[in-house]
């Protein structure tokens, strides 16, 4: 008898929608995008445009089988850089541009014309605002990346709740943990920082991470402890990092993806 139990999925396969529920022909993107390039809600699906300042949006559904069109949300006077819908309330829509500050809109429900100004407007910073993220767990709490910075801000308030300590050198990503209790940050200075904002703006843990500067991002694994990078080596290969922020000294497990030409 064979002791190893056949998968129940081993015939599985993945079935493509019928090509009328695709959304296509759709140019998204920007050269100088650094954050997400699409995102979506319950309702809307939010993209980075070729012109600057503009991101596309389309609704996720169509009532009664009609065809889907493109909207375009004019949000900043220069390029929109990254940009995040709350997990709380699927129609409001953070933005960060180069033009140094961070915006909140409402989009309307399916079928309205796009709101022509913007809801709120926090900033300006002093620098170009490269990262904007919700906070999983509480309402109206956003954290934006400029510079070498991070500002947490209280949405309602329209005001900081805190500003991070500063890093050494331009900020390349942060993450908010699931439970929303640590925030984690990479940074253009080859390091990794764990940032506890309601006890102290300075960073709890930090150490060495990718030993290329080139761009990196994190990602926690779920709820768990665990943190994953992504960068390059010293020889620009593409690598993946794993680590356990409980024992934050070194990385657990280090995996190359490929060579990245020069």
């Amino acid at each position: 008898m064979n002791r190893f139990k056949a998968s129940k999925f081993r015939h599985t396969e993945a079935r493509l929608p019928r090509r009328e529920a695709w959304i296509g022909g759709i140019r998204a993107g920007s050269f100088a995008s650094c954050g997400n390039h699409v995102k979506a809600s319950c309702h809307w699906v939010a993209f980075n445009a070729e012109a600057a300042g503009v991101l596309g949006i389309v609704p996720l559904e169509c009532k009664d089988g009609g065809k889907r069109t493109v909207s375009q949300l004019c949000c900043h006077s220069d390029v929109v850089t990254d940009f995040d819908f709350s997990p709380f309330d699927q129609l409001l829509l953070a933005t960060g541009s180069a033009d140094e500050t961070v915006k909140v809109w409402r989009l309307p429900e399916s079928g309205q014309d796009m709101p022509s100004g913007t809801g709120l407007t926090l900033g300006p910073g002093g620098h170009s605002v490269d990262l904007v993220l919700f906070h999983p767990t509480a309402d109206g709490v956003l954290a934006s990346g400029a510079g070498k910075g991070v500002t947490v801000w209280d949405v309602g308030q329209q005001q900081p709740l805190t500003a991070l300590d500063s890093h050494g050198d331009q900020l390349q990503s942060l993450t908010w943990k699931r439970d929303g209790c640590l925030l984690g940050t990479s940074c253009k200075d080859k390091k990794l920082r764990i940032f506890d904002p309601r006890a102290s703006p300075a960073a709890s843990q930090s150490v060495p991470g990718h030993e290329n500067n080139k761009d990196s991002r994190l990602l926690w694994m779920g709820s768990s402890d665990c943190l994953i990078s992504v960068g390059f080596s010293q020889m620009r290969e593409r690598e993946v990092k794993l680590w356990d922020t409980r024992r934050f000294s070194g990385a657990m497990l280090t995996m190359a993806l490929d060579t990245s030409p020069g």
